[in-house]
């Protein structure tokens, strides 16, 4: 099966301190950054930088320059009149009708290589076939998720509706392409050959049995009528998800309460939701969730508890419903359930029970520390109702902010903490950071025209002190109204090896082509235009090209020539981002399908969530964090606290998510294709079982609105399963043994040469046994589940 594979994100982090905060007033010599391609008579021809050098003063003053000083940015980027390069380099993209360009020529490629690898019948040529199926889902690949980018974060309407029409054509085709069983039957004979797979390397190996249970779980190895179910399930399935996740309602839209009824919400939100005496409340709103923690009055909190916990009956049927076509899909392809099914593709769990095993483990590990935390609930209940013996399901949010409110700071903690955190300053320390650890660092590169989609877009090039220019990385991190909102990691296009032969086959296609006449060379019309490096051995790679996204405020918003400051979350999200793109820079592998976040699905976060640690811990912190104004340290003891606060009830919150990672699991068994299927049963049951407060009252019915179910389908328990993961590496890499061990460049090679340099080319497992060194994870499988749930994921202090 050729496919896209979709970016983790959600809907999916140093040298002298004496120079950490300096502040650099805009100066000539920092335009030597900014370096223009070569032009040709024949067209556009990728950059191609070649800087091993190691970190230094000058890239580190401009980095936090571009970020920190409006007036200092809008010198750095204002480049001379000319031609655009098209977005992101890509010399297609000059204007919105080269989408549809840059999918014709790519579909036109894409059919080269489907007729190539059809076409086999030599050792030699079976040989290939990996590399060519690889290719060929890169070419698809490449319209596929910048289109996907520009659809939800380019803000002309133009270019997102010739980017929708882009992705049509091309995932069409790659529909198409699931169905013809001649590319798996041609795949299967070549692994099935000794003299083919003998010449083939580890990671062409990796790849092969990817691609075979893709091909597997598209059932494209099953005759022609259950094909056609197969790809009307599939259809249908899309469609009532998207219903789903769009169309959930609660059954009670608004609450209608006395004003009085809500002493204790902020006035200032209560003012603006009253109308004539009467409070008007969204049920499914930050004004309800806020009540419930703040609203004195227990019979209104059971109110708004029962219609927040109350989804409509049309939601759950739209839920089931959803679940049992889910079932279908998965009878029809050969698996037990559909959990069965989705687990076996990219997922270190590979099946239900180990992930059961694993969620058991977890439950256990942490009920102690829940049930001490719900004692404590109760405990500050009965100081206002001393006869209380049981918690109520509306008690735990407004007691549990009570008690967090208590360990709040005086004054307003984001203001005591932000002026420390700069946005350029943040970025400064991710780049010391990562020298320390990997030995990269980001340098500002001034964008030509057209290469960016905004004003405000920063690139960044990411540079390796042994191979030069390795990744580059768009950082779209302020607010717009017309962008999402969510923070997200987007891999646009990912690393890949590209052969002589392959852009020999380009090339000659560019002199066939007029539309393709705009590039120089076969290198660079290998890669679109976009930059590229030449490894030892004239090796070409394509380079990782990765865009963050954010919604941080506008430093010119603050007046004049202000930074934007960051609050400790937008720090630890900023961390959280960087981490994804940190793997798909250090995974560059030769073959896409593999390249860095296309691991093990519930692998994907490690890295990020191991970024959150990176942005709690004292010693980082203290290289990077000063006043922008004072120069002054910033004060961890601030940070501790927001830690503490945070982590206050964490071992409830834990559960909870437990809790929904095992509903999700139950949902997609093979539950969901017996009579008298019913999710609202099946979620009390898990409640009732393993939660230690109050479970929800008979009556409500909150799995209509559990949106992830739709697009995590069995796979919810990954966030928890990469929580516990990233915790021991922490303790076991970079907290355990010498003090400063978080800034070690060793441990910093352990984590790269283990685990991050390999993306998905390797089994995880082994991954993981090397980089913590425990061999008891080598093999995986249901104990290895079980071994990682009892590490528990509650923070050591």
């Amino acid at each position: 099966m050729i496919k896209a594979v979709a970016r983790p994100r959600q809907w999916q982090r140093w040298v002298c301190s004496s120079c950490l905060s300096q502040r650099a007033a805009p100066t000539p010599q920092h335009r030597r950054f900014a370096t223009s391609p070569k032009s040709t008579a024949a067209g556009f021809e990728s950059f191609v930088p070649a800087s091993h050098a190691p970190l230094n003063r000058e890239d580190d003053v401009a980095l936090r320059s571009v970020f920190d000083h409006p007036k200092f940015w809008r010198d750095f980027s204002s480049a001379p009149g000319g031609v655009s390069v098209g977005l992101f380099r890509n010399a297609f993209l000059k204007e919105p009708r080269g989408f549809l360009t840059f999918a014709r020529v790519s579909l036109n490629r894409a059919r080269a290589v489907v007729a190539k690898v059809l076409a086999a019948s030599s050792v030699v040529e079976y040989r290939a076939i990996v590399r060519d199926l690889d290719r060929l889902s890169d070419i698809l690949c490449r319209v596929l998720d910048m289109a996907d980018f520009v659809r939800v974060t380019h803000p002309d309407r133009n270019m997102q509706r010739m980017a929708s029409k882009a992705w049509e054509l091309v995932y069409q085709y790659m529909n198409e392409l699931n169905t013809m069983s001649g590319l798996h039957d041609q795949l299967a004979a070549a692994m099935a050959n000794p003299d083919v797979t003998a010449v083939w390397s580890e990671e062409e190996k990796t790849v092969a049995e990817v691609l075979k249970l893709d091909f597997t779980k598209s059932a494209v190895n099953l005759p022609q009528k259950y094909r056609d179910r197969f790809v009307a399930l599939s259809s249908e399935i899309s469609a009532v998800g998207s219903a789903f996740v769009q169309e959930m309602a609660p059954d009670q839209d608004t609450l209608i309460l006395p004003s009085s009824e809500l002493r204790g919400m902020d006035p200032l939100q209560a003012r603006a939701l009253t109308r004539g005496g009467s409070v008007y409340l969204p049920t499914l709103s930050g004004p309800a969730a806020l009540a419930l923690r703040t609203v004195h009055s227990p019979d209104a909190r059971k109110l708004i508890y029962y219609a927040s916990r109350t989804a409509s009956r049309r939601s759950v049927e739209m839920l089931e419903y959803l679940m049992k076509l889910r079932a279908e899909l998965a009878t029809l392809s050969g698996f037990e359930s559909y959990g069965h099914l989705s687990l076996r593709d990219r997922m270190m769990a590979r099946s239900p029970e180990a992930v059961d095993q694993f969620l058991r483990a977890l439950a256990e590990s942490n009920r102690p520390k829940a049930r001490q935390e719900m004692a404590e609930l109760l405990i500050e209940k009965q100081k206002a109702h001393p006869l209380a013996t049981t918690l109520d399901p509306w008690d735990k949010d407004y007691y549990s902010d009570l008690i967090r409110r208590q360990l709040r700071l005086t004054g307003r903690q984001g203001d005591l903490l932000s002026p420390y955190f700069s946005l350029g300053v943040v970025m400064q320390g991710l780049s010391r950071l990562f020298t320390e650890l990997y030995g990269i660092r980001l340098v500002p590169r001034q964008p030509l025209v057209g290469e960016t989609w905004h004003p405000d877009v920063r690139r960044l090039d990411v540079i390796s002190d042994t191979d030069g220019h390795v990744a580059v990385l768009y950082c779209d991190l302020f607010y717009r109204a017309d962008k999402s909102p969510n923070p997200a990691h987007f891999t646009v296009r990912c690393s890949r090896e590209i052969s002589e032969a392959e852009m020999a086959e380009v090339w000659e296609q560019t002199q066939q082509d007029p539309e393709m006449a705009i590039f120089g060379s076969p290198e660079s019309a290998s890669n679109d235009g976009m930059t590229f490096s030449r490894q030892q051995g004239n090796t070409i790679k394509q380079l990782p090209t990765i865009a963050l996204v954010c919604d941080f405020q506008q430093p010119s918003a603050q007046g004049g020539d202000q930074p934007a400051l960051l609050s400790y979350f937008q720090l630890e999200t900023l961390f959280h981002e960087m981490g994804h793109a940190i793997h798909s820079v250090l995974a560059r592998t030769s073959f896409q399908t593999v390249s860095g976040t296309r691991c093990a699905t519930d692998l994907a976060e490690l890295p990020s969530t191991l970024m959150e640690y990176f942005a709690a811990d004292a010693s980082v912190l203290a290289r990077f964090a000063r006043h922008h104004e004072t120069n002054e340290p910033l004060p961890y003891r601030m940070v501790a606290q927001k830690v503490r606060q945070a982590k206050r009830f964490e071992a409830s919150d834990t559960e909870g998510q437990i809790i929904l990672a095992m509903l999700d699991q139950a949902l997609h068994s093979e539950r969901a294709g017996r009579p008298g299927f019913d999710s609202t049963d099946i979620f009390h049951g898990i409640q009732k079982t393993f939660g230690s407060g109050p479970p929800d009252p008979r009556g409500t019915r909150w799995q209509g609105f559990f949106g992830h179910l739709s697009g995590y389908g069995s796979t919810y328990y990954s966030y928890l399963f990469d929580r516990v993961l990233a915790q021991r590496v922490w303790d076991v890499v970079f907290r355990s043994g010498a003090q400063g061990g978080a800034l070690k460049r060793e441990n910093g090679e352990r984590l790269k040469e283990s685990l991050l340099k390999w993306g998905g080319a390797r089994d995880p497992w082994r991954c993981l046994s090397e980089v913590l060194g425990d061999e008891r994870l080598a093999e995986g499988g249901e104990e290895a589940m079980a071994l990682v749930g009892s590490w528990g994921s509650t923070r050591q202090e």
